[in-house]
């Protein structure tokens, strides 16, 4: 125990282990094969990277992310730790001064993408690595079950038996499988499928409590980009879109902004994809909006907020992103921000025949597969609908879903629950917007003449008011909701109402400081969110409903490839409903 925390302090920096990390890191020095599902954040790289220090040989780690492994590699070798990985976009020269190194014995870790397992001059090449422990890394690509199914996992069970170990015994080395995110049909995938002989299996529970989970519903993609600015503002933050379209577009939104913000997706050239992920990592870059292949390598524990500009395809992929926040320990933010339409694009991606790999051989297509993929694919997306549409704990529902018993509602740190009278982003600004349509409007006016100022309904309006440059400010919220903001803003002191017959309102002294940015910390009655929520999500609700009474229409009536955009693809759907 000493020795290993010496190593931890000497190597790693690190004074103590976290929880769970010193279990996990004895089961794969134990010499047994391991299963560990441990959440995001919670430092599992430690528990193969640290045995790779003390064992003798080369670790050897699949992992299906490039941005993953060249984040690990550089922070190993910052702390003199030889480690080097093998991936499509290594250059020939230094692809060959990998292997030569590996050949050597002078590596302690190799991550290698699961696609290399397919080249037969590698696969020959782990015949000759004294290998300490094969360790798999987002294990949950093995199975049809789980949110990322990669085809080239199904080789790992025999290349890790193609493995010689570095401790002279007979048989393939130790297997040590990781995942985030696996329930307990996915951990019996992988299981069978890895051919894990009787793991030792490690469950940390899935609870961040540190990250506030947030859904903001939205009527549109302006709606989306209006918001945008003030969840990210101030923060280094990660913005996960869909497409590498709606990626591009969340980066120029943040960019007129004045944010500095880049994009990272799959069709980048690679130095450009370098550029942003050294430049996030190093600070230079506080905002990155991008698509899934951004993020999970990333070990910066600074993350304060993420947000997604649609809904993902399941609660694993979305508990997976969000865990990029908040990995520091102080507390974090993670919003959806949730249109119904964008159930629509996600449904077409699902039913569209997937891209091959440039470069790669596609091996033969198993119809029946795609069929059983889709409908896997189908029923986890509508598990992520049903979390966006709940009015119960955001939190108690991702727990439930991955059988965590520690699943309670309420937890008090969700955008449902509330911790009571504390406003995330989209709250404040619609306090600030109504406190200065009021101080705008000459302080003048009642409650029924701010509200269709403020939603725009500016027919009957006298001509100063509807000119106001707060007017239809708050045009995709209902007069209902306006009025419950307006009650809140009047409870708490900030905004003042006359006694007679007018019911005029005016700013307070204390409105006035909060609308100049003298007083920060503003809080209202937790029920005036909850009820413009509930009232939202029930609109959302009805309208999501009427869309699936017409699922015989498709998608790809309107456009067979999703270039032409998101936004022209559910633009288009409105103008049906």
């Amino acid at each position: 125990m000493s020795e290993l925390l010496g190593t931890l302090r000497n190597r790693f920096r690190h004074e103590s282990f976290r929880d769970g990390q010193e279990r996990l890191v004895g089961a794969v020095l134990g010499g047994d094969d391991v299963l560990a599902v441990m959440p995001t954040g919670s430092g599992k790289s430690l528990g193969y990277q640290l045995p790779a220090v003390v064992l003798e040989g080369t670790m050897l780690v699949v992992s299906p992310l490039i941005s993953l492994m060249k984040d690990q590699v550089d922070q190993l070798a910052r702390r003199g730790i030889p480690a080097a990985a093998l991936h499509s976009m290594l250059a020939g020269d230094r692809r060959r001064d990998t292997i030569a190194r590996a050949r050597a014995g002078a590596l302690q870790l190799l991550y290698v993408a699961p696609e290399r397992f397919a080249n037969d001059e590698f696969v020959r090449l782990l015949h000759e690595l004294r290998v300490s422990r094969f360790v798999i890394d987002e294990a949950h690509c093995v199975s049809e079950w789980g949110h990322d199914f990669r085809p080239d996992y199904r080789r790992l069970k025999s290349a890790a038996a193609a493995c010689r170990r570095s401790d002279g015994r007979p048989g393939r080395p130790p297997v040590a499988a990781f995942t985030a995110t696996a329930t307990l049909e996915v951990r019996q995938d992988i299981v069978d499928l890895l051919g894990l002989a009787t793991p030792h299996v490690l469950v940390a529970g899935f609870d961040r409590p540190n990250i506030h989970l947030d859904v903001e519903a939205v009527e549109d993609d302006w709606d989306k980009h209006r918001r945008l600015p003030a969840l990210v503002s101030g923060h280094r933050a990660l913005v996960y879109a869909a497409t590498r379209r709606t990626a591009e577009a969340g980066t120029a939104t943040l960019q007129a902004a004045g944010i500095a913000a880049a994009t990272y997706h799959a069709g980048l050239d690679d130095g450009e994809r370098t550029r942003v992920q050294d430049g996030f990592a190093d600070g230079h870059i506080s905002v990155v909006s991008a698509t899934n292949a951004f993020g999970m390598g990333i070990d910066r524990p600074d993350v304060e907020v993420v947000v997604h500009l649609a809904i993902p395809g399941s609660l694993e992929a979305y508990y997976q992103e969000i865990g990029r926040a908040g990995r520091d320990g102080r507390q974090a933010r993670a919003t959806l921000l949730w249109d119904p339409g964008d159930v629509q694009v996600r449904e077409f991606l699902i039913d569209s025949p997937r891209q091959g790999h440039p470069g790669r051989r596609q091996g033969a297509v198993d119809p029946q597969a795609v069929i059983r993929r889709r409908e896997v694919e189908h029923r986890k997306l509508q598990r992520m609908v049903a979390y966006a549409e709940t009015d119960g704990c955001l939190r108690a529902a991702i727990l439930r879903y991955f059988g965590d018993p520690a699943a309670r509602e309420p937890c008090g740190a969700c955008g449902n629950c509330g911790a009571p009278g504390v406003l995330g982003p989209r709250e404040r600004d619609i306090v600030g917007t109504i406190l200065s349509g009021i101080a705008h409007a000459g302080e003048r006016y009642g409650r029924r003449r701010i509200t269709a100022m403020l939603r725009g309904q500016t027919v009957d309006l006298p001509p100063g008011l509807a000119r106001l440059s707060t007017a239809g400010a708050l045009r995709h919220e209902s007069d209902e909701a306006i009025a419950d903001w307006i009650d809140a803003t009047v409870a708490v002191g900030l905004v003042a109402v006359t006694a007679d017959q007018y019911r005029t309102l005016s700013l307070t002294a204390l409105g006035r400081d909060v609308l100049a940015g003298r007083v920060t910390d503003v809080r209202l009655p937790a029920t005036a969110t909850r009820g413009s929520r509930a009232r939202r999500a029930r609109e959302d609700d009805a309208r999501l409903r009427r869309w699936r009474r017409r699922r015989s229409w498709r998608a790809t009536d309107l456009v067979g490839d999703l270039s032409l955009g998101d936004r022209w693809l559910v633009q288009s759907m409105r103008r049906r409903d």
